[in-house]
């Protein structure tokens, strides 16, 4: 990897969703009424020229639209947006412009008018094409309608993601297996697999459902890691899987610490600034809340991130990576030198969890498998 200036990607928040989902501890809200879809990008916009002064003279490798169920506002709406967005930054040439979508919300012709629009990468929210699973875990789209549109989506887009997931309840390894042999079928260049996680308040956090046993969880891991493989898709982060060509750059530079502007209720920024070092900023969490204070500049809190916190904040997230990144990564990023470090990695080494060769930091396919402990010791 080439070590050049620290990259830039815009994250941009579309909070809305049909409905909650019972697992998911993301920011957002199910949709009551109509959306204030107008109000809402006008909202946006007036958010980044808010935080232009902080990224003056840099381009942008991607751009990032999430939620919530973006493909709910209306490919007009997500046209003026993008256009409102390539008028006030500058983008790089073939700078990745991704949405996140729900095969719920999907619309015949949504996918083609994205894509005019100025979508190149669309990562779909298909979970599981079982339709008994996807309703044990809250969807609002049955398998036909995720079939539909992960197919949808290849036809349109060179770039597909397709999101899954793994160990749901009343879920087996047969149809673990199935959900990905189905998806590779359709072709995406990227696949996202996830296992269901009961994370702090949500739904399945207070009532928890009954998941598969551990042993059987992590059968479904393995295999599906060999299915992946056996189908030329690569492993490049714990849960990212792509064929050549299609890495997404925008997540990959949230794993090598690179900088990021977030825009919308909710959003987090992560930016690097030559009189401040490393700061983090978070925008109003509620929708409402965030489009009142905009116009007042009052939405966005900021707070720079000590030295001492880089170290943790760096490894969080390199590590995660399969390849791991150059040691001259980690001091160009953090401003901290490699000695920082060489105790915590020096003792992830001797437990197996590390490796330190050529240059490179990275977990050992044991540290991927017990991440959570090998970043908790740069803490």
């Amino acid at each position: 990897m080439t070590i050049g200036p620290i990259p830039l990607s815009l994250y941009v928040h579309l909070p809305w969703c049909i409905k909650k989902c019972p697992y998911c501890d993301f920011n957002s809200h199910a949709q009551v009424g109509d959306l204030p879809e107008k109000a809402y990008i006008d909202a946006l916009i007036g958010d980044l020229e808010d935080a232009l002064p902080l990224i003056w003279g840099r381009s942008f490798i991607s751009v990032f639209l999430g939620g919530g169920t973006p493909n709910l506002f209306s490919p007009e709406s997500i046209g003026l947006l993008l256009d409102a967005i390539r008028a006030r930054i500058r983008l790089l040439p073939g700078a990745e412009v991704t949405i996140e979508a729900n095969p719920g919300a999907a619309q015949q012709g949504q996918f083609e008018a994205l894509r005019a629009a100025g979508v190149t990468r669309l990562s779909l929210g298909v979970q599981s094409f079982d339709s008994n699973l996807l309703k044990a875990i809250g969807r609002v789209h049955d398998g036909t309608q995720a079939l539909d549109a992960a197919r949808a989506a290849v036809e349109v887009f060179e770039r597909v993601n397709l999101d899954l997931m793994y160990g749901l309840p009343g879920q087996d390894l047969g149809q673990a297996q199935l959900d990905l042999e189905t998806a590779l079928a359709i072709g995406p260049g990227h696949v996202s697999r996830y296992q269901l996680t009961l994370e702090p308040n949500t739904l399945f956090s207070s009532v928890p459902p009954v998941l598969p046993e551990e042993d059987d969880i992590w059968e479904m891991q393995s295999c599906g890691d060999t299915l992946l493989a056996a189908s030329d898709y690569e492993r490049y982060e714990v849960s990212a899987y792509a064929r050549a060509g299609q890495v997404s750059q925008h997540n990959t530079n949230y794993w090598t610490f690179g900088d990021y502007l977030g825009i919308g209720a909710g959003s987090h920024s992560k930016l690097t600034l030559p009189e401040r070092g490393v700061i983090r900023q978070t925008v109003l969490r509620r929708p409402e809340d965030f489009m009142q204070a905009v116009s007042a500049r009052a939405h966005r809190r900021t707070e720079s991130i000590a030295a001492a916190a880089l170290p943790f904040e760096f490894m969080l997230n390199a590590l995660r990576l399969v390849n791991g990144v150059p040691c001259a990564l980690y001091v160009q990023r953090t401003g901290q030198p490699l000695e920082s470090i060489i105790e915590a990695v020096g003792q992830a080494q001797v437990r197996g969890l590390m490796s330190r060769a050529a240059g490179q930091l990275r977990a050992t396919p044991k540290g991927l498998d017990f991440l959570n402990d090998l970043q908790q010791m740069f803490l």
